[in-house]
């Protein structure tokens, strides 16, 4: 109650003297940790009206305000900037309480470089170094297709090279096979001129821009411009060119007749997501359909959704039109067609149709977003089984499909540096992220059972079991003595309802421990004296070798890392005058012990001094 009184005070106090100026606001948690960041034109009344009564907040907002300590601010000089810094933030920082959209970069994009001789590329990152980006591209294929046909109209260089002009005076670069099957114009060693190679970039980032009647247009003057000269080999290739734009252009869907560029988004929900998709309309033709997945959006209104989607995808997307089409209304539509005037130069005109063709339009983009939407709940619905989790249930008689399983295995040498691992495998694909490695602290000697014993103790009591998914099998890596060790500990758990509350370990672990032995890759089950017998060319028990190797492997690691460390640590403090930060240092100069013990003496001596050096190298005689 105190803490919620200080933590309320403290809100409280930041209210006063919040100012009045536009900006982005951000609530944290007790640990400074951002669960919600928002945008304002005005912050003081912005944020106050999340502690107002009289204001309706959806509930999840409310759980939000419950674990904020702290809210923090950012002053703008103007309602773009903050719009701007909002989508930026909450792009990077990704908060808890603010709707999850997938990140853009997973996509790739079309891009052309900023050089004197441009390349066309693939990229998934956005970089500000002049590139032109085309994109994001959710289909892959269209992508594909979009290249190829790029690569095949136009003698675009496909080298990595910077070609400048010293490059080419100093003949640093040579032609290469393009140049020969007449793929390439040969800017490497200046067999095209920059500028005629430039003239045929902007063509290509014309086609990328859907504006293929304009550049046909074009070309067509330049051709007879050039047959009017009697420049026929001219003349004929852009004829060729022409030809080929011709039946990429005829392939494209027509969709509107008035031959315009807009960008139509729809958005459809569900529980608790939601799929954005919008299509890019480039004279009257659909050049590219995007969609998005975004979580998270219980309680969230369909109008909020639709505008921090609108936001973030003009966030990567340079490529503006002269209309966007919206379902419904949004609240800060003209300061995101300002947002967009500074940011491409066109301010677009924001239309809701409600009737005729543009409507049509709509509903078919609508439509694209509900099947994918639905695409996405079966996704989630279907879980994947492997084969190999099959087999395993059928080898092992398991009631339940072991979809969880976590094996154990003990590393040491004589008893030395005894260390424990713990691997987790989920649907048969290790989770590297809930692996655990363990010290062994009250076993002395080489005792497997024993440090069996201590890990299977620590593990399942341990407050961290107690956030974890419940194991549907485990693994013990050894024979039927680590088994039995296994199952004694857990026989004596406590087994009250309410302490079985926490347990992560079924109650039937007569289903759900086994051991696998190392020499014959005999599996050894509770209440059975011999190995069950389970085919060697089993999915399940290769399933299981690949787990119990995994766990081997995890657990020397770990082993060897220790026994290094104090090998290090005791070399060099047996030696007499030579304690820890003394031997700490003598490391930081040579690297390891073994380059101190092959140092000559003058090297020792320089580095170390007379005495100490003559005393290490007796040392290392011995």
């Amino acid at each position: 109650m105190a803490s919620d009184n200080k933590r309320h005070s403290i809100i409280r106090d930041k209210l006063t003297n919040i100012p009045t100026n536009p900006g982005i606001y951000k609530f944290l948690d007790n640990k400074g940790k951002i669960l919600y960041i928002g945008k304002a034109i005005n912050l003081r009344n912005r944020v106050r009206q999340y502690f107002s009564k009289s204001g309706t907040i959806s509930s999840r907002i409310q759980a939000m305000i419950k674990k904020a300590h702290d809210v923090e601010y950012i002053v703008t000089d103007s309602e773009v900037e903050a719009l701007i810094l909002e989508a930026t933030l909450i792009k990077r920082f990704k908060p808890y309480y603010n709707i999850d959209l997938k990140d853009d970069k997973s996509y790739p994009y079309i891009g052309v470089t900023d050089e004197p001789y441009p390349r066309v590329i693939v990229t998934r990152k956005l970089l500000k170094d002049g590139t032109k980006y085309f994109g994001p591209y959710t289909d892959v294929k269209n992508m594909r297709a979009a290249l190829k046909m790029v690569r095949d109209i136009f003698k675009i260089r496909s080298c990595n090279y910077l070609i400048t002009q010293e490059t080419i005076l100093k003949r640093k670069i040579k032609i290469c096979l393009d140049y020969h099957i007449k793929k390439c114009d040969g800017p490497c060693e200046g067999l095209i001129s920059q500028e005629k190679y430039n003239e045929m970039v902007n063509e290509v980032i014309q086609v990328l821009k859907g504006k293929l009647s304009s550049l046909i247009n074009e070309l067509q003057k330049k051709m007879n411009q050039a047959s009017g000269q009697l420049n026929y080999e001219e003349a004929a290739e852009l004829r060729d060119k022409i030809r080929n734009l011709n039946v990429y252009k005829e392939r494209q869907k027509v969709i509107d007749i008035e031959a315009a560029d807009r960008d139509v988004f729809a958005i459809a929900m569900g529980n608790n997501d939601a799929c954005g998709v919008v299509f890019n309309i480039r004279e009257g033709k659909i050049i590219n359909t995007n969609h998005v997945y975004i979580n998270s959006v219980k309680d969230t209104k369909e109008i909020e959704v639709l505008e921090q989607f609108l936001e973030r995808y003009y966030l990567s997307n340079y490529d503006v039109p002269s209309e966007i089409y919206l379902p419904f209304n949004i609240p800060n539509s003209e300061l995101i067609r300002n947002w967009l005037l500074i940011k491409s130069g066109v301010k677009p005109e924001i239309i809701i149709p409600k009737v005729g063709e543009k409507a049509k339009l709509l509903q078919m983009c609508r439509t694209n977003a509900v099947v994918l939407l639905d695409e996405l709940k079966m996704r989630k619905h279907r879980e994947y089984t492997p084969k190999s989790l099959i087999s395993l249930q059928k080898d092992l008689r398991l009631s339940n499909l072991p979809r969880r399983i976590e094996c154990f295995d003990i590393s040491n040498i004589q008893g030395t540096d005894s260390v424990a691992s713990m691997v987790v495998f989920i649907n048969g694909r290790p989770k590297k992220s809930e692996y655990r490695r363990y010290k062994i602290q009250t076993v002395h000697g080489p005792d497997d059972y024993a440090s069996i014993k201590e890990v299977i103790q620590r593990r399942y009591m341990e407050k961290e079991a107690e956030s974890q998914d419940k194991p549907d099998l485990i693994v013990i890596d050894g024979g039927k003595g680590q088994l039995s060790a296994a199952i004694n500990v857990i026989n004596n758990l406590e087994c009250s309802a309410q302490e079985h509350k926490g347990r992560k370990i079924s109650n039937n672990h007569k289903e759900t421990i086994i051991a696998l032995a190392k020499k014959l890759d005999e599996v050894f089950i509770p209440e059975r004296s011999e190995p069950i017998c389970i085919p060697k060319d089993s999915p399940g028990l290769r399933l299981l070798q690949r787990i119990r190797d995994e766990a081997h492997r995890f657990a020397i690691e770990y082993h060897r890392k220790l026994r290094t460390k104090r090998t290090i640590k005791t070399e060099l403090e047996n030696i007499p005058g030579i304690g820890k930060k003394r031997a700490l240092k003598i490391l930081n100069i040579f690297g390891s012990v073994e380059n101190v013990k092959n140092a000559n003496e003058e090297q020792a001596k320089k580095a170390l001094g007379e005495s100490l050096a003559i005393k290490i190298k007796k040392y290392f005689k011995k």
